[in-house]
């Protein structure tokens, strides 16, 4: 159980979770969260707006602190306003910024503080295991985390000479020192991509960052509906990848040959001449290919079907693209986000930004204490 913390007494660690309309999973991840032990923490629950049951959920756990991020301010987007609501009232050395469809192994939480002390790291992020339902999250989800996982390899990532950062916002732990050194969530409150973007300014500032596959502490099941699939990898991928269009032809291209490769096979098995060399081809193209999907650790059975997923993959990035391009906005969780991949020269209220604070920014920029305000 959740170790017991006096009025006074300053928690390790302050477990963040961000609810919008989460009535389908955040039982599961409260429940898991209020089970660990070893460490000292407290749990914020901020709902963001939530129309559903999230709030009772959240109100069925003693001991849990539920906040609400209230109204979203002006240039600001949900989930940056609702986790860094959630900070500013949370007492722990670290922070942990977590989701609300995540459920977290025993032992995990102690496991990953130590985990980052032992590397000394100040922030650490796991990509949690995935937990996928149907034909198309089997066939698309490994396809996409393999490829995350060749652009953003943990190696590169956990290297203080590397300048390459990344993070997952379903599992980020980091110290309260290092969160408000960089200006925290407000630093980055226009970008869709906060985890990338936070994890992009901690190294930046020279602290240590430690990311890896994380199976062993939490799951995640990210969509439960091919609509939200849709929706969620539209508003990301053109974020995460610089040239969607070149890989989402690559990728098609890549099953073209896998599949036009043993047709052509099956059609002249007859004639080794043609059939051996093209099957010796398809081999090594699905070798190549099953290399990288076996980076996305999800399983036989969806590793098999990855194949599938490749013209899957290519339309969601060119969609990604498209909706970014032409319709100048994107849609995530009811809310409408326009021009988000065009960041504005500052965010308002910093160094060099040419736009004045908004009656709500203005609010939420003078409540911050004096020297965490903009520090990067």
């Amino acid at each position: 159980m959740q170790l017991p913390l006096s009025d006074w007494a300053r928690p390790e660690v302050s477990v963040i979770v961000p609810a919008r309309n989460e009535e389908a999973c955040l039982a599961a991840c409260l429940e898991s969260l209020a089970g660990q032990q070893g460490v000292s923490f407290e749990i914020i629950v901020v709902d963001d707006g939530s129309t559903d049951r999230t709030a009772d959920i959240a109100r069925s756990f003693a001991g849990i602190k539920l906040i609400e991020a209230g109204p979203l301010p002006d240039g600001w987007s949900g989930k940056s306003n609702a986790v860094y609501t959630g900070a500013q009232q949370a007492r722990g050395q670290w922070l942990l910024f977590t989701d609300a469809d995540t459920v977290h192994l025993p032992g995990s939480l102690a496991g990953s503080l130590a985990e980052a002390r032992r590397h000394g790291a100040e922030m650490l992020s796991y990509s949690p295991a995935q937990e996928l339902h149907g034909f198309a999250q089997r066939a698309v989800m490994p396809v996409i985390f393999a490829e995350l996982a060749a652009k953003y390899k943990p190696s590169e990532v956990s290297d203080p000479n590397s300048p390459a950062a990344a993070a997952n916002g379903q599992y980020l732990l980091i110290t309260r020192e290092a969160y408000d050194a960089v200006g925290g969530h407000a630093a980055i409150a226009t970008r869709l991509l906060e985890d990338v973007e936070l994890a992009g300014a901690v190294k930046r500032s020279g602290r240590r960052i430690r990311f890896r596959f994380g199976g062993d502490a939490a799951r995640t099941r990210m969509y439960r509906s091919f609509a939200q699939l849709v929706e969620g990898w539209t508003k990301n991928l053109a974020l995460l990848f610089k040239a969607p269009v070149r890989l989402a032809l690559a990728r098609l291209l890549e099953f073209l040959a896998i599949v036009c490769g043993l047709a052509f096979v099956a059609l002249s098995r007859s004639d080794v001449r043609l059939a051996a060399p093209a099957g010796i081809a398809v081999a090594l193209i699905y070798l190549n290919f099953l290399r990288r999907i076996l980076k996305a650790h999800a399983g036989a059975a969806s590793s098999a079907l990855a194949v599938c997923g490749l013209p899957i993959f290519s339309y969601l990035l060119l969609r990604s693209k498209l909706y970014y391009k032409w319709r100048r906005s994107v849609t995530w969780k009811g809310r409408h986000y326009s021009h988000p991949s065009k960041p504005k020269p500052g965010l308002p209220g910093t160094p060099g930004s040419t736009e004045a604070l908004s009656p709500q920014e203005e609010r939420r920029t003078s409540a911050r204490p004096a020297g965490e305000r903009w520090s990067i």
